[in-house]
């Protein structure tokens, strides 16, 4: 038989060890060609598995973390990009092409991922990341930004100003030189400004390390994050469902080493680690979301966030977000 026909296998036809075997690969940074040749599954089946456990993550990941009681949160945005550059996308091209962010509300003591949103780097995306964060939160917590203007107006209005809110901006020094060397390096912080907003957060948690070093942990895990390679996302719907198996798989299978747990477990939504058989029965049993909001109401989720209007610099007739919005409660819980 040709080596070939043995990768030609359709999604029905994958057993739950190969699908387990597929997801697995994923999930450690592989690309979708190096887990077809692991494997012996087509490319085609791997991103039609990934998108449909990628897809449950994100309504596993929306039903899990609710009534969530986190003292330190960090914000942050990550760069990504789909199918093409910024400053390579043509007018023609569709709106979903260019720089793709990822935003990320982070538990800075439990090192969770609490809420995320992909979409360009606007401030309705920051302001759809900051009024999901205030629905799965019930307390009052201390909130770390960077120094990103819309996280002002964000988390203000999100929180009703019922929340400590600082912003930490660094200021960096660009390294001398144009080699390789120096090309890809990042500038060297050379100073660090606090400001509080509003509220009165404890200065010296005022910080984006736990954030900036989840950054680096996406990075090597997605192999669509990987700078410099050609694994970067062609279409957004595949993007989306990478970063929600991936924070599911962080948040549930992954032990932290400094928790010694995992942080789902750590943040007591869960009481043991998930194994990716687990996690993949689960994802794909997760239920369908509620019916479409009210309009008027922001995309929340981050499966849908880049769905709404203006967060992919423009909108389309007829377009309207795919997963429901959340109503916002003073408090956190009615």
């Amino acid at each position: 038989m040709c080596p070939v026909c043995t990768y030609i296998r359709p999604l029905n036809a994958l057993g739950q060890e190969q699908q387990i075997r597929v997801i697995a690969a994923l999930t450690e940074g592989c690309s979708i060609r190096a887990t077809e040749r692991m494997t012996d599954v087509n490319r085609e089946t791997i991103l039609s598995l990934g998108v449909r456990v990628g897809e449950g993550c994100a309504r596993l990941h929306d039903t899990m973390m609710r009534n969530l009681n986190v003292n330190l949160v960090e914000l942050d945005e990550q760069w990504s990009f789909i199918q093409k550059k910024q400053k390579h996308v043509a007018i023609s091209d569709p709106l979903e092409y260019g720089d793709a962010w990822l935003f990320i509300a982070l538990d800075a003591t439990r090192k969770a991922v609490l809420s995320y949103v992909i979409g360009k780097r606007t401030a309705e995306n920051t302001f759809a990341l900051a009024t999901d964060l205030r629905a799965r939160i019930v307390n009052r917590p201390q909130i770390t930004a960077d120094g990103y203007v819309p996280y002002v107006n964000a988390i203000t209005l999100a929180f009703d100003r019922e929340v400590d809110f600082a912003q930490l901006m660094k200021e960096y020094q660009a390294a001398p030189g144009n080699d390789a060397a120096h090309r890809y390096s990042p500038g060297r912080v050379i100073g660090a400004e606090k400001t509080t907003i509003c509220g009165n957060p404890d200065e010296e948690k005022i910080s984006t390390s736990y954030v900036e070093r989840f950054n680096l942990t996406t990075r090597m895990q997605m192999r669509r994050f990987t700078r410099l390679t050609n694994g970067f996302s062609k279409k957004l719907r595949n993007h989306r469902a990478a970063i929600a198996l991936h924070v599911s798989w962080y948040n549930l299978c992954r032990v932290h080493e400094t928790l010694r747990c995992t942080p789902a477990m750590a943040l007591g939504v869960t009481d043991h680690v998930w194994t990716i058989t687990e996690l993949v029965e689960a994802a794909l049993d997760a239920p369908e979301p509620s019916p479409i909001p009210p309009s008027g109401q922001p995309p929340l989720s981050g499966m849908s966030a880049g769905k709404a209007k203006g967060t992919f610099g423009g909108s389309r007739q007829g377009e309207r977000p795919l997963r429901p919005g959340l109503r916002v409660i003073k408090g956190g819980r009615s």
